[in-house]
């Protein structure tokens, strides 16, 4: 088993524009839409992972609780539906249905927005502050399949927190581990060479 760590992409980094389709609406949903928010939140996610799996009870919480706030939330799922069918946009349909998502799940059948964000895993997360630069990337907490540690979302909690207070985001961030994003033969990118760390 092998398990994939976040590119970890340069903070203040300026996020990439993106059009994508949204499983459950249909509608497309551009960086645009969120150009009255203070701040975005981008979740890159599977819906077979297991790093998902073990987190998406917190994933579909923090839609909630942020409900009401001038947070953005977004996910995009990007996995090859030729090798992972599971992940096809009538699955996630379902999945968000399931978990009852207040945010846009949305299909990057291309792998462009993914390869744009510097997506590695999924989970994989990406905060942008009013000005659209990146003010977190990392993990959400410290919990992973079968170590114990609460899934609280702590970590990601934290600096949603500071961007909507206007205070500055703790620069010491941990990366996200999880499945790597399953890349069409021949789509990989050169920075997800060096992400794999073996499990021990």
């Amino acid at each position: 088993m092998v398990r994939t760590a976040s590119t970890m992409l340069p903070l203040g980094t300026l996020a990439p524009d993106f059009n994508l389709p949204d499983v459950v609406s249909n509608k497309t949903v551009s960086l645009a839409d969120f150009a009255h928010k203070k701040g975005l939140l981008v979740i890159f996610l599977s819906r077979h992972c297991p790093f998902v799996q073990h987190i998406k009870l917190e994933l579909a919480q923090l839609g909630k609780d942020y409900l009401q706030s001038n947070l953005g939330i977004v996910a995009i799922s990007a996995n090859d539906i030729n090798s992972h069918p599971d992940d096809a946009p009538e699955f996630l349909k379902s999945f968000a249905q399931e978990l009852d998502l207040t945010y846009p799940l949305l299909f990057d059948e291309t792998q462009k927005t993914a390869k744009d964000f510097f997506a590695a895993c999924t989970p994989d997360f990406f905060l942008f502050d009013g000005e659209r630069k990146l003010s977190y990337r990392g993990q959400l907490d410290d919990s992973r399949p079968g170590n114990n540690e609460p899934v609280n979302g702590k970590d990601l909690r934290a600096a949603i927190n500071a961007v909507l207070s206007d205070r500055e985001v703790n620069r010491n961030q941990k990366p996200s581990i999880g499945c790597n994003i399953k890349w069409r033969l021949g789509n990989e990118p050169v920075y997800f060479q060096n992400q794999a760390i073996a499990v021990s």
